[in-house]
């Protein structure tokens, strides 16, 4: 067990210093970084210090914690990623499931010492990392306040040096600036212009994740969603995999949703559902009915996230406390300094000053300046009018046949 270097059993607080230092440097550099880029980094940063066997770094829709992307070259082998994702999302179960260390105050977790080493005694042990030779896995929140942007999964083998509380310490200190560099991400990449799909695109995948059903704009959009694997071929995202594990667990008809960034800077939303046996509620979308009716199906609408829910993401991403996101939607409904005091039950001058901090966040100076980054960030880039199709959707500029807009039948 000296395959990875020793380290003190207890915190080091150089250590730490040295390694944040060192990311928010990787960070800084020029350019735009997406969030690929700040995972990458983040990664690069951390892994000379604590080392891993496998690792990953996954983007997650804070409102629902499902895998949006991210980055899984060295992570697991596909075999396990099913009933992974039933373990973490559908079953959502071990002392270490997302869902619980969200729910904690610590960036960093490790299996072993949340089971009181007993880690034969996770489910998540059994049946993820033994079979895979892993023998215990350590977890970094990238989390800021209630909201969870992404996570870090570092694991080492049996034959390798186990982690130490040391290790545990030093991986949370990339937290913090991990995550501010993230949402930063989210919203500087958050308006661009490039050519992306503007219709939904349906997918149907049956119980083993085969495609039954893909549109040509539902290729398109998975295309451009932010995950790097380490096969080459034909496979479906993880952010597609977690979230048709979760539809599993809900009533048919009930649609289960997550929101993920492309690597345009679009959003996307991701929506699925399965249908009640012989097509009752929740049945086929349309495009679908040469999939047939008695199987385990899950069907997948793929489509440019509303405004409406691009705003709540920005609000979230300036990393606003509630009582500010409560103050910035009274300043996005116009209302005065008066009324928001009236309606809060806060006085005026404790909504200016919530106001200061709103825009000192933001990086704007007053209510118009504010109204105006989110009107360009969430409404600006969908008033441009290229030709519509017939059936109503934007045109591709490329002309017919050549993707979304071409009448390929990928409403859902």
């Amino acid at each position: 067990m000296t395959r990875f270097p020793a380290r003190a059993p207890g915190p080091d607080p150089a250590a730490r210093v040295a390694l944040t230092d060192t990311l928010r440097r990787r960070l800084g550099e020029p350019g735009t970084p997406g969030s690929l880029d700040v995972l990458r980094a983040t990664a690069d940063a951390l892994l000379p210090a604590v080392p891993a066997d496998v690792w990953c770094a996954v983007l997650l829709d804070p409102s629902t914690l499902l895998d949006t992307g991210g980055l899984h070259e060295h992570g697991f082998p596909h075999s396990v990623m099913p009933r992974l994702f039933e373990i973490e999302h559908a079953d959502q179960e071990g002392v270490d499931n997302i869902r619980a260390l969200a729910r904690r105050s610590a960036a960093a977790s490790l299996l072993s010492t949340s089971t009181g080493g007993r880690v034969a005694d996770s489910v998540y042990y059994r049946d993820v990392l033994r079979p895979v030779g892993m023998a215990d896995e350590l977890r970094i929140l990238l989390r800021d306040g209630a909201r969870t942007w992404g996570l870090l999964v570092l694991c080492r083998a049996a034959d390798a040096r186990p982690f130490t509380a040391a290790d545990t310490a030093l991986a949370a200190a990339v937290s913090a600036p991990a995550t501010t560099a993230l949402r930063r991400s989210l919203l500087l990449t958050g308006i661009d212009r490039d050519d992306v799909p503007d219709a939904a695109g349906l997918l149907v995948v049956d119980d083993g994740m085969g495609v039954r059903l893909a549109t040509a704009t539902a290729e398109r959009w998975l295309a451009l969603v932010q995950e790097a694997h380490p096969a080459p071929g034909r496979r479906l995202p993880y952010a597609v995999g977690a979230l048709v594990h979760q539809a599993r667990t809900v009533p048919p008809g009930t649609q289960v949703r997550s929101r993920a960034i492309t690597v345009t800077g679009h959003w996307v939303t991701l929506s699925a559902w399965r249908e009640a046996p012989g097509g009752g509620a929740g049945g086929p979308a349309p495009g679908a009915s040469a999939v047939g009716a008695d199987e385990g199906l899950t069907y997948v609408s793929l489509a440019p996230s509303h405004p409406r829910e691009l705003t709540a993401i920005v609000l979230d991403a300036y990393g606003l406390t509630p009582r500010e996101r409560e103050v910035a939607q009274q300043v996005l409904l116009g209302r005065s300094t008066a009324e928001m005091s009236a309606r809060l039950h806060i006085a005026e001058y404790t909504v200016q000053d919530h106001l200061r901090k709103v825009f000192d966040k933001a990086g704007v100076r007053s209510r118009r300046d504010f109204s105006g980054e989110l009107f360009q960030r969430c409404y600006l880039p969908r008033l441009e009018d290229p030709p519509l199709t017939k059936d109503g959707r934007m045109r591709d500029e490329e002309g017919p046949g050549s993707g979304a807009g071409s009448g390929s039948g990928d409403g859902s």
